[in-house]
């Protein structure tokens, strides 16, 4: 019997366990369930509450119960381009937005309609790779340097293809920006020696902006300002809009990539015929924007900018390598300086590091590993979310917007982050 549970599975699963986000993050729910304290940096969840105006736009929409058009929506659609034109700077059309039930969806559909291989350049979100191989895609790992910031570089992208014999074959990059798992973002001239080498080899381009209104100091630019006819954006709720578990995301197509966008919605006519329709409603408020919104948009990247600043001294201050955060809440630290006192205690692996911090001190945070990193690499994701974004957001709101906040913000509102970071600080040096 046991035998033919194993055959009976697709072999592309075999083998396949539970997201890392998601498992370490039941793990912590079991144990505070239990009474124990948890410094919880393992899941990647804004910690903020969904805005007023939003909130309302669901609740006067719940009763909203027809099938709604598979690709969504139409004067939602035509948010999320006017979303796009006005954030980013990029021309987008209703026409070619596609409405999901959250991105990480969409882009499993993506890489399951098209036919070509998925270069992911890593650290990378802890999804894309997965997907790939369920759907047994070939996918190209790009590893990128700590030296480099994490980021793709143009040159040896160009080498990645040009060193390939069928050069002009399909294939598809993701970028991800401000990134999941390191918190960096791009700078405009990068991107346009990105876009300059993927028009070359006619590459297409997903771009994961998923992050991109939590760039800490409100800069981001998108590839698509470069790349606009073969630039696919990412979006959705979950992150700026802090409505992860509403599970609404959006593809922004360029014309030119409507066959993609085809053929996506005629298997999503098949799965899961449409997004919610109280969900959809409640999206408009949200992606045509308000004071309201811009005001939340604001406080959120100060308490973020200004607690990731303090992580990153703590930790940096302690010896650990890493980078100064940018965007989102993520940092991707690099412990390789303790690699002797680590193997020590038997610690010569991410998942053994983050696995023994857990044990030792339950602080939770992700291995390098589940990134796609060299197992050996001593690297880890810590997601700084660990604090009541409603209580934050409601005293940022009494300091005003043109001041940084005071040191003591902080500490009064952030004091189980920095207890966390205090506590591994203390583990690695002890």
């Amino acid at each position: 019997m046991t035998l033919q549970k194993h055959v009976s599975l697709n072999i592309n699963i075999r083998g396949l366990s539970e997201s890392p986000t998601l498992a370490i993050n039941e793990r912590v729910k079991q144990m505070q369930s239990r009474g124990e304290k948890v410094y919880n940096f393992g899941l990647g969840q804004s910690p903020f509450p969904v805005p007023v105006p939003v909130v309302e736009a669901l609740r006067l929409h719940a009763h909203e119960k027809e099938y709604l058009p598979v690709k969504g929506l139409f004067p939602l659609k035509e948010a999320v381009a006017g979303f796009h034109r006005q954030k980013d700077l990029v021309e987008a059309n209703a026409d070619y937005v596609l409405v999901g039930p959250g991105s990480k969806e969409l882009m499993f559909l993506l890489q399951l309609v098209f036919y070509g291989e998925i270069i992911v350049p890593t650290p990378c979100w802890v999804s894309y790779v997965p997907q790939a191989q369920i759907l047994g895609k070939r996918v190209s790992l790009l590893h990128t340097s700590f030296e480099d910031k994490w980021h793709i570089r143009a040159d040896r992208l160009s080498e990645l293809l040009e060193g390939e014999k069928d050069t002009y074959r399909p294939r598809l990059l993701v970028l991800n920006y401000p990134g999941n798992p390191d918190g960096l973002t791009y700078t405009a001239n990068e991107l346009k020696e990105i876009a300059e080498v993927a028009r070359e080899y006619e590459l297409i381009l997903l771009s994961d902006e998923i992050y991109g209104q939590l760039h800490h100091r409100g800069g981001h630019v998108s590839v698509a300002r470069f790349y606009p006819e073969g630039t696919i954006i990412s979006s959705g709720l979950s992150k700026w809009c802090g409505a992860g578990g509403w599970r609404l995301g959006t593809f922004t197509f360029p014309q030119s990539q409507d066959w993609l966008m085809d053929a996506m919605a005629a298997v999503a006519s098949e799965t899961y015929t449409s997004v919610s329709a109280p969900i959809q409603y409640a999206a408009i408020e949200a992606f045509r924007g308000s004071m309201v919104i811009e005001r939340y948009l604001w406080h959120a990247r100060r308490i973020l900018s200004v607690l990731g600043q303090k992580c990153y001294r703590m930790l940096s201050d302690a010896g650990v390598r890493l980078h100064s955060p940018e965007g989102a809440f993520y940092m991707f630290p690099d412990f390789s300086p303790f690699a002797r006192e680590l193997a020590k205690k038997n610690i010569k692996t991410s998942k053994q590091l983050c696995e023994k911090l857990f044990q030792e001190t339950a602080v939770a945070m992700l291995p390098g590993r589940v990134f796609e990193r060299p197992c050996e690499e001593l690297t880890a994701r810590i997601s700084y979310i660990n604090f009541s974004g409603s209580k934050s957001l409601a005293a940022s709101e009494t300091i005003a917007i043109h001041h940084e906040l005071p040191a003591e913000f902080i500490q009064a509102h952030c004091e189980e982050t920095l207890r966390g970071m205090e506590i591994l600080t203390e583990w690695l040096t002890s």
